[in-house]
């Protein structure tokens, strides 16, 4: 709280910065340890946490007061017209140092109570386990094994304790391989493809420089080849581009020589670093928050933030693991610089075009929660460093308000009846990639249609699901009508054999009968039977006869019964 020294301003203006007449809505703001708070003249809310600000930028005072430009990490700006310039700089301070918190401590995962009693905190952090996400892959079979290498961080402080890698990989050739790699993070196992029984692997660069090389190193990709027994080449995927790998050579890392490893195929597939990334999405930021553009000028600067070329660039990455496991039963090694977020994103989204399991809500249980910095889940870098922060003990896990409210994140277009795409080949030529305005407008209300298009899909679904209802219904009362009608024919016949009418009735029901029944070919009305089939005959030839009254009622009994 020191560093508030406002903690309420009133006749605050926030302003549509998409509107062409500068429409604004009046109210207060205040400023608490944790939120921005604005409350308009409708005591609608708007929060916005200080983890969440990138940047603050007072700009220059004008004739309607003080404007104060607030941007967030989740692409939410925030134009505020402050009255007085005094207030404006004392919130702008303020903001500045609430935003940049230096300690883990200090975020709002640690102060945030969702009224959970320490048992319900625990089952909320057991929800995924990693071992039991192993194990539904096949995992520890003949070729792989848990190893317990680093279960003191001894040999990769950035790794988990358990680890799985082929089991013909000795201890020496792991913390042999783990000294050639960068930052010890030597190859494991992310995913297993339990059909094919191919392997999705991850680690970071080698140490190679322009001729270094490590037997063992070189062992434990052989291993890994191994433990593959439909296939016994692998890729070693690249994720950088190949300029940017040479010149790692020159600092001594870079990427393996193929004439060192027995049975690889290496191939770039050419993403950008995480600093071109930042810089471009910067770029699409801008473009975004400029107002009055035409279209033209928006596709330019789109096209020139380079935004959807990264994520093509991406997706085609993770296509290439998928058909390496699918069409050619092929392991895939897979790094970048260090194993970052480029080896990540590609191998975990490679997992999911392989695996229907991962597009499930216990499968894919990540969402913009990730960035209400009210759970644990994604603090720290590591295992060991959420050990040492005490996560599960001082922070709740995201797991079990995903779950609770699960509904809200199901795709209502799904068709349970629907052919089940295994595999999922997405088109990734260039027109297919669109601009996702729910992303990065989402809290620019004025660019959505008034309903939501989300909420009319609901509710169409619903209405489908009732009407198919309804079918049933109508199917069922149809095929009780044509049961009732049959069972009333045979009713009639029935009284005709018991209780004998006048001379024209009898012809009436003589003729009504052999309507259903006709002397040469009457066994086609009798279901499951054909003409070469003679049993009902003699019920034929019995129901043109004037019999007693007993014995018809025994025929007419016996064919209701078929």
């Amino acid at each position: 709280m020191e560093h508030i020294r406002t903690t309420k301003v009133e006749q605050v203006k926030l302003l549509d910065r998409f509107s062409t007449s500068n429409k604004s809505l009046t109210g207060t703001l205040y400023l608490t340890a944790t939120h921005l708070l604005f409350i308009d003249s409708h005591q609608k809310e708007t929060w916005i946490l200080h983890h969440h600000i990138a940047s603050v930028e007072k700009l220059s005072l004008t004739t309607s007061g003080c404007p104060l430009l607030i941007q967030c990490k989740n692409f939410r700006t925030v134009h505020f017209i402050v009255p007085r310039e005094r207030d404006c700089h004392d919130i702008y301070n303020s903001l500045l140092q609430l935003s940049k918190q230096a300690k883990y401590e200090d975020l709002y995962a640690f102060a945030y109570n969702p009224k959970q009693n320490d048992l319900e905190r625990l089952h909320g952090w057991q929800l995924i386990d990693l071992a039991e996400e192993y194990k539904r892959m096949g995992v520890p079979n003949s070729n792989w094994q848990l190893s317990d290498a680093n279960r003191e961080y001894k040999i990769c402080e950035t790794y988990p304790r358990e680890l799985y890698v082929p089991r013909i990989a000795s201890k020496p050739i792991i913390v042999g391989s783990s000294k050639f790699r960068s930052k010890g993070r030597f190859p494991v196992l992310s995913y297993y493809h339990q059909e094919k029984e191919a392997a999705i692997c991850r680690c970071s660069q080698p140490l190679s420089g322009f001729s270094a090389r490590c037997l063992e190193d070189e062992h434990l990709l052989q291993a890994i080849s191994k433990a593959n027994p439909a296939n016994r080449y692998m890729y070693v995927v690249d994720t950088r581009p190949k300029l940017n790998a040479m010149a790692n050579r020159a600092a001594g890392k870079g990427y393996e020589n193929e004439d060192n490893y027995s049975n690889i195929r290496f191939q770039f597939v050419g993403i950008e670093n995480i600093h071109v990334m930042r810089s471009s999405l910067q770029k699409l930021l801008e473009v975004n928050g400029t107002k009055g553009l035409c279209v033209s000028d928006f596709y330019s600067g789109l096209e020139s933030s380079g935004w959807l070329r990264h994520i093509k660039a991406v997706m085609d990455a993770a296509i290439f693991l998928a058909k390496a496991i699918v069409v050619e039963n092929a392991s895939v090694l897979v790094h970048c610089s260090d194993g970052w977020d480029r080896t990540s994103q590609v191998c975990s989204l490679g997992s999911l075009l392989l695996d229907s399991y991962y597009r499930t809500i216990k499968g894919f249980m990540i969402h913009e929660h990730i960035h209400s910095c009210q759970f644990g889940n994604f603090l720290g870098n590591c295992q060991k460093e959420r050990e040492e922060l005490k996560l599960k003990e001082k922070t709740y896990s995201l797991w079990p308000f995903l779950l609770d409210d699960q509904k809200k994140y199901l795709n209502p277009l799904y068709n349970s009846r629907s052919q089940r795409f295994t595999v999922l080949e997405p088109n990734t030529v260039s027109f297919s990639f669109k601009f996702w305005r729910n992303m990065y407008h989402q809290f620019d209300r004025t660019l959505h249609p008034r309903q939501s298009v989300f909420n009319i899909i609901m509710n169409m679904s619903e209405q489908n699901k009732q009407l198919e209802e309804d079918i049933k219904d109508l199917e069922s009362k149809i095929k009780q009508h044509k049961n009732k009608q049959t069972d009333g024919i045979f009713t009639k016949e029935l009284l005709n054999s018991v209780h004998p009418e006048s001379s024209a009735l009898k012809t009436s029901l003589v003729l009504k009968e052999q309507t259903l029944l006709p002397m040469n070919d009457a066994l086609r009305t009798i279901e499951g039977s054909s003409p070469a089939d003679n049993r009902y005959s003699d019920y034929a030839e019995e129901f043109s006869k004037s019999e007693p009254a007993v014995v018809s009622l025994e025929y007419g009994v016996a064919r209701m019964t078929c």
